[in-house]
C-alpha cells in the first residue's frame, strides 16, 4: 500500500500520540500510586478527601489515555507493516521495536492491573470517611 505524505503525518502522529497515552497509563498511575502512599501516611479525613478528589480526576485521565491507545491502535495495526516495520526493517532495528512494543503492552496491562487493585482501595477509603466529607465527593 501507497503511504502519501498526509497519510504518513496522520499514521506517524497517531503512532506518537498512541505511545504517549501508553505513558500517561503509567505516569498517572505512579503519580496516583504516590499521593496514596501519602494520605496513608498522614492518614486523616482531608489526606483521605484529597486523594479520593485527584483519584477522580486521574481515573478521567486514565479512561482517556485507555481508549487512546485501544482505537489508536487499530489504524497503527493496519498500517504497521509498511509503516512501522519497513522503517525499523531498512535501519536493522526489528530486536529494537520488538522490546518496544513488548514493554508498552506490559506497562498497559500492568497499568490496568494496578488501576483495578487501587480502586478496591479507593472504595474502602470512601466508606472510611465521616459521612459530611463524604457529601464532597458526590457527583464526582
Amino acid at each position: 500500500m501507497h503511504i502519501g505524505p498526509g497519510l504518513g503525518v496522520a499514521i506517524m502522529m497517531n503512532n506518537y500520540f498512541h505511545d504517549m497515552a501508553t505513558g500517561l497509563l503509567v505516569g498517572s498511575g505512579f503519580a496516583l500510586h504516590a499521593i496514596m502512599r501519602i494520605q496513608a501516611t498522614m492518614n486523616t479525613p482531608q489526606a483521605t478527601l484529597f486523594f479520593l478528589k485527584t483519584n477522580s480526576q486521574m481515573k478521567k485521565l486514565f479512561k482517556f489515555a485507555l481508549w487512546w491507545v485501544v482505537l489508536g491502535g487499530v489504524p497503527r495495526t493496519i498500517f504497521y507493516t509498511s509503516f512501522e516495520w519497513a522503517n525499523a526493517a531498512d535501519k536493522l532495528q526489528i530486536p529494537a521495536l520488538a522490546v518496544k512494543h513488548i514493554m508498552m503492552f506490559a506497562a498497559v496491562v500492568w497499568g490496568i492491573y494496578a488501576w483495578r487493585r487501587m480502586q478496591k482501595k479507593v472504595d474502602l477509603l470512601k466508606e472510611s470517611l465521616p459521612s459530611e466529607l463524604r457529601a464532597e465527593l458526590i457527583g464526582l
